[in-house]
């Protein structure tokens, strides 16, 4: 039997095309840069980059794309072994437009579906997500069976394990409403342990915009630890006994698109090694900062002794502690 990874990540995997010229929208756009994309794929580089065994669990199609998925993926240091190919569906591809520092549409291309989220509870390796240090799932994934399924065969196998991270990672594109996507987060959340979103994707899974009000109804649907991210306030992390709050790293933006899932990677990092909550938030936006400044996504991911230049550059004042126990 093979030595347990540190993570398995589940989810989005596929190509990014990213136009070479800034500021321009897609139809003048003359040439682009084909990237390893899709944020289950980039949060596991991610963690991969920061020194941990990674494997993903997605799905490509039987074509040149996914053959360029699986060897990226390989390239980048995260296991291959559990990328399915499917030969119905191709490998779907993503463009976005550039318009730094805070306008980045993007255009996914996976209709009527994507192989990932094909994924059958068949196709896993429950010995391998049970056994995993961390297992990471996104929101999309519940989108569609039978992914859906699959998702929670895996929870099923790991019965709430530390650490079965959820990201609420809210795409409108890939639900039939709103109201949907609500009701299938709200019934995943009693089953991970961590859960990560922004605050439109809080609303989406607890009802709640506020910060505090947002972490507090994850904490009461059962996660010890809720991280809300805030834009330019920074980053509440909170469990039942401790509340911090870290502010945003300054960076020159180049595409915003990316900065999530290095926050995810770094966060997976902060997990497995046990750093203290405010030192995970710290390092986790700065990895987000880094990725911001440059305009790929999974090859821009930080390595560990660049987030620790980052924050040791970009000190900010001690985060706000407090004691919630009654």
């Amino acid at each position: 039997m093979q030595d347990a990874l540190d993570v398995v990540a589940i989810g989005r995997s596929g190509v990014d095309l990213y136009p070479l010229q800034v500021g321009v929208g897609l139809e003048d756009v003359e040439t682009f840069g084909k990237f390893l994309g899709g944020s289950a794929a980039n949060v596991a580089v991610a963690a991969a980059r920061l020194g941990h065994t990674v494997a993903l669990v997605t799905g490509v199609g039987d074509d040149p794309f996914g053959r360029f998925v699986r060897r990226a993926l390989r390239d980048l240091s995260v296991d291959d072994r559990f990328v399915v190919v499917d030969g119905e569906h191709p490998t779907p591809v993503t463009f976005c437009e550039v318009f730094p520092p805070d306008d980045f549409p993007i255009w996914f291309y996976r209709r009527p579906t994507a192989p990932d989220l094909q994924v059958r509870p068949e196709d896993l390796d429950l010995d391998a997500v049970r056994e995993a240090r961390l297992f990471w799932a996104t929101v999309t994934g519940l989108s569609e069976e039978p992914s859906r399924s699959a998702h929670h065969a895996a929870w099923e196998a790991r019965r709430r394990r530390p650490h079965t991270v959820l990201d609420l990672d809210y795409r409108p594109v890939f639900w039939s409403s709103r109201e949907e996507a609500s009701a299938q987060v709200r019934a995943a959340l009693p089953h991970v342990t961590v859960a990560v979103g922004n605050r439109e994707e809080c609303e989406v899974a607890v009802g709640e915009t506020d910060p505090d009000r947002a972490a507090d109804a994850l904490l009461e649907a059962g996660v010890e630890l809720a991280v809300v991210k805030q834009g330019p306030r920074g980053v509440l992390g909170k469990t039942r006994t401790e509340r911090v709050v870290v502010p945003p790293t300054p960076v020159d933006v180049v595409n915003g698109l990316g900065a999530g899932d290095a926050f995810g990677g770094s966060l997976v990092h902060g997990l497995l090694t046990g750093l203290p909550l405010e030192q995970v938030l710290r390092n986790a936006n700065a990895a987000g900062a880094i990725v911001a400044s440059r305009l790929e996504c999974s090859t821009a991911m930080p390595t560990a002794d660049e987030v620790d230049a980052h924050v040791a550059a970009h000190r900010a004042p001690a985060p706000r502690l407090e004691d919630t126990r009654v």
